[in-house]
């Protein structure tokens, strides 16, 4: 697992979106950018983290962030998800890891002695020119807004 760091210019990707459509890095292009990742929606710390965020979405706005969630979720669960809990932000379905696979999130995992391949729970912060700026390893799933705007 190569993750990216503080510096690491992000390679452009298109993936889609819980409605389907396509969303790429370059759309953000001239935008400070969060993308999380999460390990599967809908389950109880990745809902406290997205929401953690939703409640704190115009705060994050008005410091000139966008956000984009991320899992390999299908967009029907992200879809479900995101209509669930009425996130403001777009939840992107990254069944082919493309997303996962350039931030080098996804990898070897342990959990209750089992060892398993899955996304490692990560927050990036993206400058306008698209470089790393932050990068959050130790996610606070409830008090995650404050994490990125310390």
């Amino acid at each position: 697992m190569n993750t990216l760091k503080v510096g690491d210019k992000v390679a452009d990707f298109t993936s889609k979106d819980q409605d389907g459509n396509a969303v790429s890095l370059s759309d953000y292009k001239g935008k400070k950018l969060i993308v999380f990742f999460y390990p599967k929606a809908s389950t109880p710390g990745c809902t406290a983290e997205a929401c953690n965020l939703r409640d704190n979405y115009k705060e994050l706005q008005e410091q000139g962030y966008e956000l984009l969630g991320v899992s390999a979720d299908s967009a029907k669960r992200q879809s479900n998800f995101k209509t669930k809990y009425e996130f403001p932000f777009p939840l992107l379905a990254d069944e082919d890891h493309t997303v996962l696979n350039i931030f080098g999130v996804w990898g070897t995992k342990k959990f209750m002695g089992k060892v398993y391949d899955g996304i490692h729970r990560k927050t990036f912060i993206i400058n306008e020119e698209g470089v790393v700026t932050k990068v959050i390893d130790k996610v606070k799933t409830k008090d995650h807004a404050a994490q990125i705007l310390e």
